[in-house]
């Protein structure tokens, strides 16, 4: 019995065929058959064939038609072998000289083993250097012949059935056979990998593998990369049934799926074809995802939790047409200005200040939102932690006294970014800043949305064009350790929307602790602060931007509402945080409040609120006080933006789509009425979920303070929760 059987399928490669097996009859180590497979007696690689037949008895050729297809001659000249190993090389590869021998060297030392594992090198047909893929892979194994449960990471999914030779005897007994299809390595070396159970190395070349310059048959277009969601569904159905342990069904399924989706990030491959093959790829690795799995990180983890959601849409845009989108931000400080660089670079060579934490709100529109909230709880709960606010030149003097700040862009805003352990922020830090290791990232994010975000914008032209990259924003997501969320359904769409390997915090907005902390005596002080008339029902306006409009604009005519919904009526307005002020002037029954530092001030001023598409809505909720949904064009802001669900189909109360409705509602009483409390008591219920007036404290606990989830306080149950009161209410009482 010879110690090999090299088996070389010929067909499409007959101009090259004679490379193959000079290749293997040059060898020094003799002790082999070499066993071509033809398309048939009669054809061309069959000539060329019978002159080494005729030369060498060790050359013992068989025949597979060309519709068996690679798997079919493999097959085929697997059942003629009767060597001890079987080696499989493609008949345009070669053998490196010397090859046999170190093989045959390396299992005298080993012992017989079941798979014997050896490097290859790729060669450009044209041009470029030769590359080694599989050295990476088996550098990390045992020196000697190993269990497979010490390598996990060899799966044979990243390594072609040409690099290993196979004991013969251990492919029969598991009857281990190359599945038909194009993704034939992957079945059979991945079953191979599964079944084995003593496995050795040999690190050294052994097969040169032409890179062919038309591309191998894998990258060629067509329905036949469908097949590899065959094999892989499979493989991983094989793995369960042969109860494979977590770590190696881990790698296992981590390595098909990175094989999955660079199929379905190449458009050229499926064609129309790559929806319904991601779809399927989809429910796939639904089924078959291991049980407390977290994707890896960078680009290859923000494919896998799109894929896990299914969200096609935001693949295609972001692989498609802009192929750079899934690769993550290169951790090099990139501020303008070569001053500014190397400022940077020297702060970044420091030590991190465990005891330094910085935060941002609005892009530095000032003191606000849930990092002043954090801020302020962090003051009380880890007074150790030195906190610095980041803020605009322009907003600096609007700074409450006792908090700590930095100008954005100064020298200091680039140093405490540089060293500060804690880096808090509602919306992103610029796209310089450095994610160091040991540094804690916190998105708190500042609304629920309703509105489509993130990635999942890149569907809507007009979104998209004053987005930006979502190279750089799924970049920019890659530095966030833990996200904010105030209800499951913000957990879900924050999944989609900024794909990641953070962890959710689902603790509640801090900003909103005030409606469940705040007293009367408060909203008093508030409202007269506000300039609010004592006796009248403040009615708060807050309309959401519009992404096709190019300034503030309102189609509702203020001063009219108030004349038509009642005599008591004012309007407190306060426009997107994306505009300095909300009307030119006010003037009446007008407030603008645009300005004013606290939205939530603002919303405990408010006896009702009325905005159409705004994530403010989300918030005054937890007052539990009427809200009225003005939706003049809801229609084309669903177009334009897109939303996340039917707000109209679910309001939190009352909806109006003309004027006239609109004065109507606060006129005839419904605005408070049964059925808007009704409304409003099942959006609560959705949306008000974790805000019970404790969540700056839980964020505080877990990040600044480093407890553990268990020691964190519960959320309060939402029946046990006492919103401030309303002026009305204080006024009855």
């Amino acid at each position: 019995m010879p110690r090999f059987s090299i088996i070389v399928p010929s067909h499409g490669v007959v101009g090259r065929l004679s490379l193959a097996l000079d290749s293997v009859l040059a060898q020094s180590f003799g002790d082999f058959e070499l066993i071509p497979v033809c398309d048939g007696p009669q054809s061309p690689a069959a000539d060329v064939v019978a002159g080494y037949v005729r030369r060498d008895s060790r050359v013992a050729p068989v025949h597979s038609p060309p519709s068996a297809g690679p798997a079919g001659a493999r097959n085929t000249g697997t059942r003629a072998a009767t060597g001890a190993y079987l080696l499989f090389l493609d008949g345009d590869d070669v053998l490196v000289p010397g090859a046999l021998a170190e093989l045959a060297a390396r299992l005298d030392a080993t012992g017989d083993v079941d798979v014997l594992h050896f490097e290859h090198e790729r060669t450009p047909w044209w041009e470029g250097e030769p590359t080694n893929p599989a050295a990476k892979v088996l550098a990390r194994t045992p020196k000697g012949a190993f269990s497979p449960e010490e390598a996990p990471h060899v799966t044979g999914v990243r390594l072609p059935a040409w690099s290993a030779a196979y004991r013969r005897a251990f492919v029969a007994e598991h009857r281990l056979a190359f599945p038909d299809g194009h993704f034939t390595d992957i079945g059979f070396a991945g079953l191979s990998a599964l079944r084995a159970e003593r496995v050795a190395v040999l690190r050294a070349v052994v097969v040169r593998h032409l890179v062919r310059r038309q591309g191998s048959r894998l990258s060629l277009p067509g329905e036949h990369h469908v097949e590899l969601l065959d094999q892989a569904e499979a493989l991983l159905t094989r793995a369960v049934e042969e109860g494979l342990s977590g770590e190696r069904y881990k790698e296992l399924f981590e390595q098909l799926f990175a094989a999955i989706l660079k199929t379905a990030a190449h458009p050229r491959r499926l064609g129309s074809r790559r929806r319904a093959f991601f779809r399927r790829a989809s429910r796939l690795y639904g089924r078959h995802r291991p049980a407390g799995y977290r994707p890896p990180g960078g680009s290859l983890g923000v494919q896998h939790r799109l894929l896990a959601s299914g969200a096609y849409t935001a693949f295609r845009a972001l692989r498609g047409a802009n192929q750079k989108a899934a690769r993550a931000i290169e951790a090099v400080p990139r501020p303008r200005g070569l001053r500014t660089r190397l400022l940077y670079r020297r702060h970044l060579s420091r030590p991190l200040d465990p005891n330094l934490a910085v935060y941002c709100a609005y892009w530095g529109r000032g003191y606000a939102c849930n990092p002043a909230a954090i801020h302020a709880k962090a003051r009380e709960l880890a007074p150790h932690i030195r906190s610095v606010f980041l803020v605009e030149p322009d907003q600096a003097h609007a700074m409450p006294e006792g908090v700590d700040y930095a100008v954005i862009g100064g020298r200091r805003y680039w140093e405490v970014l540089a060293r500060a352990t804690y880096l808090i922020n509602n919306a992103n830090f610029a796209e310089g800043v450095v994610k160091r290791r040991g540094s804690v990232h916190l998105q708190t994010q500042h609304g629920t949305p309703l509105k489509k975000m993130g990635v999942d914008q890149s569907t809507y032209p007009v979104v998209a064009a004053t987005t930006g990259s979502f190279a750089r924003l799924l970049g920019r997501v890659d530095r966030w350790d833990y996200n904010l969320s105030s209800n499951r359904h913000s957990t879900e769409m924050w999944e989609r929307a900024f794909p990641g390997s953070y962890e959710q915090l689902e603790y509640g907005y801090p900003r909103n602790d005030v409606y469940c902390t705040a007293t009367g005596e408060d909203v008093t002080r508030v409202r007269r602060e506000l300039g609010v008339p004592e006796g009248s029902t403040a009615v708060l306006y807050a309309p959401t931007h519009r992404d096709h409009h190019t300034g503030f604009e309102t189609a509702l005519d203020l001063e009219a509402f108030c004349e038509e919904a009642g005599p008591d009526v004012v309007v407190l307005l306060r426009a997107h945080y994306f505009y300095d002020r909300g009307l030119s002037r006010a003037t009446g029954r007008i407030i603008d409040v645009t300005s004013h530092r606290s939205s939530e001030d603002v919303c405990l001023a408010a006896d009702a609120l009325v905005t159409d598409y705004s994530s403010i809505m989300f918030d005054y909720a937890n007052l539990d006080r009427p809200i009225v949904v003005y939706a003049d064009d809801w229609e084309v802001y669903r177009e334009t933006r897109g939303v996340y669900f039917d707000l109209l189909a679910a309001p939190p109360g009352p909806v109006a789509r003309t004027p006239e409705e609109l004065a109507r509602v606060f006129r005839d009483g419904s605005w408070r009425g049964p059925e808007s409390a009704a409304a409003r008591a099942a959006f609560r219920t959705r949306f008000c979920e974790f805000d019970d007036g404790r969540a700056a404290e839980r964020v505080v606990r877990r990040v600044l303070l480093g407890e553990p989830p268990e020691a964190i306080p519960p959320v309060i149950p939402l029946a046990e929760r006492v919103p401030a009161p309303a002026a009305t209410t204080l006024v009855r009482s």
